[in-house]
């Protein structure tokens, strides 16, 4: 028996017997587990995102053109209160960060299609500039609404959201200047990772639903004063880009292929699983928008 290594992109290892029948070899499996892997991550985000967007602009943006902002005391009912009267540059920076993540949430996904890059160059730049420029004003409403409006933001989640805003203004930088030094490799690994930090608070609140339908299907009896919530406000961006780190890992070439083809097949099966919670999370946080948007009674 004969061992070929082929050299077309997805650098599988092809065997060939005697008969030159070609088998898949593990090589050949595990590029495609993470091919596949990362085509669920892509699609499940992707309805999640825009879901995401429509209820962003359905539930905020229509409350500010009919300067009906009041709504947004809807969820008192969780501990929050965002509106507050007679405070316009707390209610514009609130109205700014909501719409902000609305914009991210449509235009962050369509800067990872290499077919919209490759086909729509301009679009794919000038998506980009709105893309950094809505982020830039996403870190800044963050600072200002736990430094500035908060009474007191010396907490898990005041703290977690600006280490989250300190990472949007750096990845951007890095995003950048790759993008500047025609580094587009780099760049796109810069994006990645913005792409990531940008959509925490998506990622806490889908996360949020996850452990407590996984939880409630464990019979853990989860609650909102768990250890997790206080894990998650951080976990919800670290976690991601420890994964998107592992992802980078896998793709890269290694000399020895049996090793990386373990590698390849952790790292797709890891993202699989963690996919699978992110849609669980999905399916319980879509009705609750929707009961949102409705002005239904808030729930769990």
């Amino acid at each position: 028996m004969e061992n070929t290594r082929s050299h077309d992109s997805s650098s599988a290892i092809k065997i060939t017997d005697s008969n030159n029948v070609t088998k898949v070899s593990p090589a050949k499996i595990a590029d495609r587990a993470l091919k596949y892997s990362s085509v669920f991550w892509f699609i499940s985000i992707l309805l999640g995102q825009w879901f995401f967007f429509y209820y962003i602009f359905a539930f905020y943006g229509f409350s500010v053109i009919n300067d009906n902002m009041e709504i947004w005391n809807r969820w008192e009912a969780m501990g929050a209160k965002p509106y507050h009267v007679g405070d316009f540059s707390g209610n514009l920076a609130f109205a700014a960060h909501a719409i902000g993540a609305g914009i991210v949430a449509f235009g962050g996904i369509l800067q990872l299609i290499p077919k919209l890059r490759s086909t729509f160059p301009r679009f794919h730049k000038i998506n980009g500039y709105v893309y950094l420029i809505t982020v830039f004003c996403l870190a800044i409403s963050g600072f200002y609404l736990v430094w500035v409006r908060d009474p007191d933001p010396i907490n898990s989640s005041g703290i977690g959201t600006t280490i989250n805003g300190f990472l949007i203004l750096l990845f951007a930088y890095f995003t950048v200047r790759n993008a500047i030094n025609k580094d587009i490799k780099t760049h796109r690994k810069w994006a990645l990772r913005l792409f990531v930090v940008s959509n925490a608070q998506w990622t806490l609140r889908v996360g949020t639903f996850s452990y407590l339908i996984t939880g409630n299907l464990l019979g853990t009896k989860p609650a909102f004063g768990d250890l997790f919530f206080s894990l998650w406000t951080f976990g919800c961006y670290l976690l991601p880009l420890a994964v998107l780190q592992l992802y980078f890992y896998a793709t890269e070439k290694h000399s020895q292929a049996i090793w990386h083809s373990y590698w390849n097949i952790a790292t797709s099966t890891l993202l699989f699983v963690l996919t699978i919670l992110m849609v669980i999370g999905m399916v319980g946080f879509t009705p609750f928008l929707l009961s949102v948007i409705n002005n239904e009674e808030i729930s769990f």
